[in-house]
């Protein structure tokens, strides 16, 4: 039987996973995500198991890889997930999760970066990893995007590109 407390973080890439390639002048998703090692270095008190979607650039996302978000959500033994996706369609997933999932026991949290985990300094990513492994465990079950410090309904929240950052449509 899984552990109550157990965090489920499906990876499926986006800035958070990526490392600068110079010769494209960009950002690439890594191959395989760096997401997992970071969370076990900080040690914490609750367990953590890991499913690997994809590493995609979330523009690049399917309906089969939504499908596939979908149905390993719905299949999860687990009550809280984080999963970490690009900012791009971030918002556009939760709103998809929030339509089809029919499963509405678990607290689903949204987050990711606008600057790569490894290899930058500063990024965003360990403070929104960190700041959403908390949430989890607070909130009651929903979908949210936990990003730059705040949470936000899939209904409400739009990546404002020009200033980094993720804002309510509703002025919340």
């Amino acid at each position: 039987m899984p552990n109550k407390n157990t965090i489920h973080i499906i990876l499926t890439g986006g800035t958070i996973d990526s490392h600068y390639d110079g010769t494209k002048d960009t950002a690439i998703t890594n191959r395989s995500s760096v997401v997992p090692d970071f969370i076990k270095s900080l040690k914490l008190y609750e367990k953590t198991e890991y499913t690997e979607i994809c590493m995609k650039d979330s523009r690049h996302l399917t309906k089969a890889d939504l499908k596939k978000i979908l149905n390993t959500i719905e299949k999860s033994p687990y009550k809280k997930i984080i999963i970490t996706h690009g900012t791009y369609t971030m918002p556009d997933t939760a709103r998809y999760l929030n339509k089809h999932l029919k499963r509405k026991d678990q607290t689903i949290i949204f987050t990711g970066s606008m600057i790569p985990l490894v290899g930058f300094t500063p990024s965003d990513a360990p403070f929104n990893l960190g700041y959403s492994i908390a949430k989890v465990q607070d909130m009651e079950p929903s979908i949210s995007v936990c990003m730059n410090g705040k949470n936000f309904q899939p209904d409400e929240v739009a990546k404002l590109l020009y200033e980094g950052k993720f804002i309510s449509l509703f002025n919340k």
